[in-house]
């Protein structure tokens, strides 16, 4: 059996424009930097959680620091990851992003009570706002 994991810490999407991207996940999502330089700004999602922004292809090569090194890696295409939201905070998201100009894609009601509503950010990814009763455990 495998010893236990703790949530997510990091993920990742890989972007054109670094400054656009960092743009419109502070405007539209409230996220801060923590971190930022030419190939990636690290942002902020809350207490133990970081999403990373990358410029597409500059993640290819090893990156050599004081500390040891990163592994070369990337992603292509529309890639997609949510983000837990209230359920009572609905309205205001869906409110919030009719304001930025941000087009809700989709909505989905799920069996066990949870809501979705989908939406892309500047590079097409998509983005997801969840409510509890997604899934099992959450």
């Amino acid at each position: 059996m495998a010893p236990r994991l703790g949530d997510v810490l990091e993920t990742a999407l890989y972007v054109e424009d670094l400054d656009r991207a960092e743009e419109f996940y502070a405007r539209v999502m409230g996220l801060d930097a923590l971190s930022r330089d030419a190939r990636l700004c690290a942002l902020d999602c809350g207490p133990g959680s970081v999403l990373l922004l990358f410029l597409r292809g500059a993640t290819r090569e090893t990156v050599h620091l004081a500390g040891g090194e990163i592994p070369p890696h990337g992603g292509n295409g529309d890639l997609h990851f949510a983000f837990k939201i209230a359920r009572q905070d609905l309205g205001a998201w869906e409110s919030h992003l009719a304001a930025c100009g941000v087009s809700v894609e989709a909505r989905m009601s799920w069996p066990r009570g949870g809501v979705s509503l989908y939406f892309r950010d500047p590079d097409n990814n998509l983005l997801e706002l969840a409510t509890p009763g997604l899934w099992a455990n959450y």
